[in-house]
Parts: structure tokens; C-alpha cells; sequence
């Protein structure tokens, strides 16, 4: 008899392991509780594959030998919890997927600096002639492309949400570039249910799988010391642990990746990506690519070649002296935190959107040093006047970004950045964070 497979979400995740369920001979049925793109339908149509939309028949799924949720859907959304009363075994895409290629796997997670080091490191993995592909929480599903292509290496970049339902998912190399509290409307408002969520890309590992992760980041090393995973541990920063025969570190203006064999030295001066928090993304994809034998000259050169991640601390234009940055991508505080580090003029900084539980304080002396004044864009911003209006002179509400552009185009002076970091989710005013740098770029131009 035929095995059914259900998919909860007709998005990217959810039309990849439909694609990959029907190769492997399920009967699949796709349910979403919204409507379905034209392109998403008219990709199952083709593929023969049952589908419904704007609801969740139960009945359609009772027979189902596993489901398959998408990371968009809360773990406790109804549908879930009464397939769970089911006994139905709820997978995540990445469980899925992972049992159907004997590719060589690199997940890469955290809470900031994920997408830049994911797409650094497939960058070095590529510039060194590996047959490697880009997946997961960035372009095509990784169940996608399983389905499609048939590469040696997969570099993946997870996110909590694809971590909830994994079981035995182990990639050979996990990354964990730093963890600070996000979306922890999703967790119970609880930063350790949001922390072990992250830790679980390393729960499966071995003794033959490395953990790569950021020892400056007090929390996250705390609980990897205490968590005794199997896997050999890597940290990198820009502490120096004396002690430890394996570790990534800064020397001078090298990264220096120390092996318990060999101590491999990379220059940083020809480094195209500017920042504190970039050296630690480049230190993790350094440190990942000397553990596959990169050469260091190949490492270095792709270091010195690499464009960096559109919406991330993006320049767009400068306009009478006026420098406009898009940093749209930062949707937590602790990456609106590393945006606001790196100015080194008076900013006027665009904040706002979709509060995820954000506490501000931590921003309050670069505000206090660096920020003239904030342009509020958002539907709910009580948060953001009542943590700042008092440190900066100006505090501005608006309702659109071309609104936003233009009045944070009067407050600025020449020789001034104007910053969209939001520091906040984007789905009360646009689509997504690449709408919201889109519309921002626009806006810009437009002026």
C-alpha cells in the first residue's frame, strides 16, 4: 500500500517536500490554511499532487503515515496539536529531505549573521571547485533540491523554526553564530525554550561531526559546555582561550584557526565586509571550509571577493552628501545593534514593525552616541518612544516608507547616514523584510 504524506504549507518549504515526497513514491496531499500562489498550484497540478487551500480538513489526513510542517506554522496551532492527539509523527522539512541525499551537510544557525555566513561559506566552498549547493531558510528548500540536483555538499541555513521537529538530523559541520533573544512570541516569551530550539542542530551529531559556535557569546557558550554533545567542539571569537588545542581566533590581522595539527593563518586586510560582527562571520565560514581542507589561499581569496547578503548593511545611494543604508535584513534587536556599532557618523536611524518581544535597552548608549534622531515606521511604535524619547532629540511617527524616506531625508545634514535597520518583523506594513528593503531603495531613488 502507498505511505501518505501530509504537508502543512503550500510555501517554498512545503511545494519542495511535496516534490521530493512524490519522487519517493508517497501519496502526498498539500493543506494550507491560506490561498496558494498561482505558481505553487500550478507546480502540484503538474506533479499530479492533491492539494487544498483557506482551510485544514482533518479528515483528509487521519490516514496520513507522517506530516510535514512548515516552519512558518506554530508548533501550537490547532491542526498540529490534533494531528499530534493523532499519534501522527510531525516531521520538519529538514528531517525529511536529509534521509534522501548522501551529500556531505553544513548547517548553519543563530540569531544574527546566519545568512552571511551561510553564503560566505558556500562561496569559499564554490571558489575551491566543490559540487556544493545553497539551501534551506535562504533561496530553494533544501527538500527542493534534493529533488532536483544531486550535489556532493549541501550549505544550509537553518533557522529555529526548521529545528523544532528534528530527531536524528546531523550535519557533518553545525554552525551556531551567536544567539540572542528573537522571536520569542513563538516561544512562550521563554529565551530557553528559544536557546535549546537553536541547540538542537548538534543533539544528533557524533564524535566524528564538528560543532562550530561563537565562544564570545556568554550564552551560548554556557550551554554548549553544559550540554555534552558528542560532537568535537570548535569555538571561534576574538577571546583567546589558551588552554584550547581547537579554537578560532584574531591575531592582529589574521584569523588564526588552530587544529590540535596545524595552526592555519588567513588575512583579513583584503576583507570586503566591514565590521566586528562580519569578522565573526568570517571566522565561522573560515573555520568551517579549514575543516574541509580548503586551502587558505582559496579561503583568503574568497574572503577578499565576497559581495556580502542584499537587505544586510546595504548601500544604496548617497544624495546631496547623504549616505542611505539598507539594513531592512535586521529584524531583532541584536542585529539593529550591529548596524548601529558600525556608523561612524550622526545617524538618522528608521526603526520599527512587528514587536517580537524586543527589549530596547540594550540599544540606549549607541542611540545615546551615535543617533540624531529615529523615524518610527510601523502600526504599533509606544515601545520605541518610550525607550527613546528621552535620548534623542527628535522621535518621529510615520505610516509609509516613502513617508519615512522623506523626513529622514530633511532631519539629516550632509556628510550624515540615513539607516533602515528595524530591528523588528515586517509583516504589518509589507510583505516581507525584502519588500520592506525594496520599497526602501525606492524611495530612495525617488526622492
Amino acid at each position: 500500500m502507498e505511505k501518505k504524506g501530509v504537508i502543512l504549507g503550500g510555501g517554498e518549504s512545503g511545494i519542495g517536500t511535496a516534490l521530493l515526497a512524490k519522487r519517493k513514491g508517497f501519496h502526498v496531499f498539500v493543506s494550507d490554511q491560506n490561498s496558494l500562489s498561482s505558481i505553487a498550484k500550478d507546480t502540484l497540478q503538474k506533479n499530479a499532487i492533491l492539494w487544498e487551500e483557506n482551510q485544514h480538513d482533518l479528515e483528509q489526513m487521519k490516514d496520513a503515515h507522517w506530516v510535514m510542517k512548515s516552519p512558518g506554522i506554530p508548533n501550537n496551532a490547532s491542526i498540529v496539536t490534533q494531528l499530534e492527539a493523532l499519534n501522527i509523527p510531525i516531521l520538519s522539512e529538514l528531517e525529511f529531505a536529509a534521509q534522501y541525499t548522501d551529500a556531505l551537510l553544513i548547517g548553519i544557525t543563530g540569531s544574527n549573521g546566519k545568512t552571511t555566513t551561510t553564503m560566505l561559506t558556500h562561496h569559499i566552498l564554490k571558489n575551491a571547485g566543490l559540487h556544493v549547493g545553497l539551501a534551506g531558510n535562504i533561496g530553494t528548500s533544501f527538500a527542493r533540491q534534493i529533488a532536483e540536483n544531486n550535489y556532493d555538499v549541501f550549505v544550509l541555513e537553518i533557522s529555529s523554526f526548521q529545528l523544532d521537529h528534528i530527531q536524528k538530523f546531523a550535519p557533518h559541520i553545525a554552525a551556531i553564530t551567536n544567539i540572542t533573544p528573537d522571536h520569542l512570541d513563538r516561544y512562550e516569551n521563554d529565551f530557553g525554550l528559544y536557546i535549546k530550539s537553536k541547540l538542537k542542530i548538534a543533539t544528533a551529531q557524533q564524535a566524528s561531526n564538528f560543532l562550530v559556535y561563537n565562544a564570545d557569546d556568554k550564552n551560548l557558550s554556557d550551554h554548549i559546555l553544559s550540554a555534552s554533545f558528542k560532537s568535537t567542539l570548535h569555538p571561534f571569537g576574538f577571546k583567546n582561550n589558551e588552554e584550547s588545542t581547537r579554537q578560532t581566533t584574531l591575531s592582529e590581522d589574521h584569523i588564526q584557526i588552530q587544529n590540535e595539527k596545524k595552526t592555519t593563518m588567513i588575512p583579513t586586510n583584503s576583507f570586503a565586509l566591514q565590521g566586528r560582527h562580519n569578522l565573526l562571520n568570517a571566522m565561522a565560514a573560515a573555520t568551517i571550509a579549514d575543516l574541509l581542507k580548503i586551502s587558505k589561499s582559496v579561503i583568503r581569496e574568497s574572503l577578499s571577493t565576497f559581495q556580502g547578503v542584499p537587505h544586510r548593511l546595504e548601500k544604496v545611494l548617497k544624495i546631496q552628501k547623504k549616505q542611505f543604508i539598507n539594513d531592512s535584513k535586521a529584524t531583532n534587536v541584536n542585529a539593529a545593534f550591529f548596524a548601529l556599532e558600525s556608523m561612524e557618523k550622526s545617524t538618522v536611524w528608521i526603526a520599527g514593525g512587528i514587536d517580537k518581544g524586543n527589549e530596547y535597552e540594550e540599544l540606549l548608549p549607541l542611540v545615546h552616541e551615535k543617533v540624531k534622531a529615529i523615524v518610527c515606521l510601523g502600526v504599533n511604535n509606544e515601545k520605541l518612544f518610550g525607550t527613546f524619547e528621552k535620548v534623542v532629540d527628535v522621535i518621529i511617527e510615520t505610516q509609509s516608507m516613502e513617508e519615512a524616506v522623506k523626513i529622514a531625508s530633511k532631519i539629516a545634514q550632509p556628510n550624515e547616514n540615513i539607516l533602515l535597520s528595524p530591528a523588528c518583523a515586517s509583516f504589518d506594513l509589507f510583505d516581507n523584510y525584502e519588500d520592506r528593503g525594496n520599497q526602501f531603495i525606492n524611495a530612495v531613488r525617488n526622492l
